[in-house]
């Protein structure tokens, strides 16, 4: 069961979750929009289960539960309480961008990849060490919590985990590899938090959760109509879908499109760094004895929220749904792209500096082609990661597996097999991540009710999508995007400009400047002599 939570923020550039709001039963969060604050997480659950008779034929035959989250949002909490002590910074959130300009300056040669050897991420405000350093330095709650040793930090699954085993009366705090993969606090090869890097991140370790496999059980629901159901699955989102789309082979990928877009590569056993821009990240660790598998990622920061965007902030179409009629009707994006930077870039560029423009329009341009070139940037921005990949791998994809809300919008998934010049496949199930994190649940010892060797798995039913333009058509478009993306860097500065002045003369040379006035000077004397 998945559920969207509303966000809020003072500034644009701020995203927050109210966290308990995360466990509120579905009829009374869509009816009111208000967080629970005032009940504890166990009571938000038990209320859920019992409340929710749709639910009560599944819940008779639950047997364990995956989990699956963001993965850098990041919370810290009051143990004594169970109540969240500030609202979630979540993952593409840009308050952290000074937090890291000042750690830049304490790295040698201001290098953003200096720690990704140990973590395979660059410095960014992606990660949720940023992020739990911003909180640190500007909540007095936190930093009294964490003085008093009431602290604890987590990302998404660790407070959901925590809070269904038991919260303040003896919850479980734990995370699995591939969430703590994604807080630049963890190193990737020992498996375990890097004391140099909390050092760097001045963060104490006592707040951080145990790391666990991805595959086992953690502790048992505590109240509410699934009582003593074990939760033995814990993945991030996008290795969940990784898991779901069955990419268990070297070599195999999967693009996610969700809010963002998100490619994932399986490297097995071998952790791949990348020279172009790409993420190395723990894929899964499907038991406390398996081994951990490693993958490339690339992470786009907008593909389905500009559609929202669309829809929210310019009203170019009531629902999300309207964006894929407008594409079709227009059919082109009559020259007209769009670079949706509206968080920076992220892979493969990690350019924080980067806003959205939308460039090429003429006054024939119409919210037709808007849309179209809206369907279109999330197509190119795949094509980059994608490129990045097959250089850093060696094997370019001869398909590519797509999963996740965006992959109903059969506009988009043809054009992107259009841009990429590859068939892309889409599963009939295209819920993977909510797959990937039951497998896992399924899987684990104490469980055993789902195989993950691939000789048991059942392939599942697909929909395919075949290039339908000629690849030169395709790289002129690329070309095209690659030369918008380019305008798009270098707007956001924390350097204010020195005297506001946008005179044209500013741009001028000094000397032309002057030699132009004196021109002119000399010109205006002569006619104003020929006229006596």
């Amino acid at each position: 069961m998945s559920r969207k939570i509303s966000k809020g923020g003072r500034r644009p550039a701020q995203m927050n979750k109210e966290l308990l709001a995360k466990l509120k039963h579905k009829k009374e969060a869509y009816k009111r929009r208000k967080c629970t604050r005032g009940r504890s997480a166990q009571e938000v659950e038990a209320g859920t289960a019992v409340e929710n008779s749709s639910l009560a034929p599944a819940l008779a035959f639950t047997t364990a539960i995956g989990v699956s989250n963001q993965r850098e949002t990041t919370v810290v909490w009051d143990k004594t309480t169970g109540e969240p002590l500030y609202n979630a910074i979540v993952w593409l959130d840009l308050r952290t961008q000074s937090t890291v300009e000042r750690l830049l300056k304490r790295i040698p040669g201001k290098n953003k990849s200096f720690f990704k050897f140990r973590t395979g991420l660059p410095l960014s405000t992606y990660f949720s060490a940023v992020k739990l350093r911003w909180l640190l330095d500007n909540v007095e709650e936190i930093r009294q919590a964490v003085d008093d040793g009431r602290a604890m930090f987590g990302t998404i699954d660790s407070w959901l985990i925590w809070s269904l085993t038991g919260g303040k009366n003896g919850g479980v705090h734990c995370t699995d590899v591939t969430n703590a993969s994604r807080t630049m606090l963890f190193n990737i090869h020992s498996l375990d938090w890097d004391p140099e890097l909390c050092q760097f991140f001045d963060i104490p370790m006592e707040i951080l959760p145990k790391v666990r496999s991805s595959s086992e059980i953690y502790g048992l629901m505590k109240s509410g109509a699934l009582t003593g159901v074990p939760i033995s699955g814990c993945l991030g989102d996008q290795s969940a879908a990784l898991v779901g789309q069955m990419c268990f082979q070297d070599g195999q990928a999967k693009n996610t499109y969700g809010t963002g877009c998100f490619l994932l590569c399986n490297t097995g056993q071998k952790s791949v760094f990348s020279e172009h821009g790409l993420l190395t990240t723990i894929a899964y660790k499907l038991g406390r004895d398996k081994p951990v598998c490693y993958a490339l990622e690339g992470s786009v920061a907008i593909a389905g929220a500009v559609v929202r965007w669309l829809r929210d902030n310019l009203g170019i179409v009531k629902t999300s749904q309207e964006v894929e009629k407008l594409a079709a009707e227009a059919g082109t994006s009559y020259g007209c792209y769009f670079v949706p930077a509206f968080s920076g870039l992220y892979a493969p560029y990690w350019e924080p500096s980067a806003r959205g423009i939308i460039c090429g329009l003429t006054q024939f341009t119409n919210k037709n082609h808007i849309a179209f070139a809206a369907l279109e940037a999330v197509c190119f921005q795949t094509r980059e990661i994608l490129d990045a990949m097959n250089k850093d791998c060696g094997i370019p994809l001869s398909q590519l597996q797509v999963d996740g809300g965006m992959t109903n919008n059969k506009v988009l998934m043809q054009l992107q097999s259009d841009i990429l010049c590859i068939p892309v496949v889409k599963p009939s199930m295209p819920e993977t991540t909510a797959l990937g994190a039951a497998m896992a649940a399924g899987a684990a010892e104490g469980v055993g009710i789902w195989s993950l060797n691939p000789g048991d798995l059942t392939a599942v039913t697909c929909e395919r999508f075949e290039p339908q333009i000629n690849p030169e058509e395709s790289e002129y478009r690329y070309a095209r995007w690659k030369k918008a993306v380019m305008k798009s860097m270098g707007w956001e500065t924390s350097e204010a400009p020195s005297n506001g002045d946008t005179s044209i003369f500013c741009s001028l040379p000094l000397g032309f400047f002057i030699m132009s006035s004196m021109i002119m000077l000399i010109g205006a004397k002569y006619i104003s002599g020929t006229d006596k």
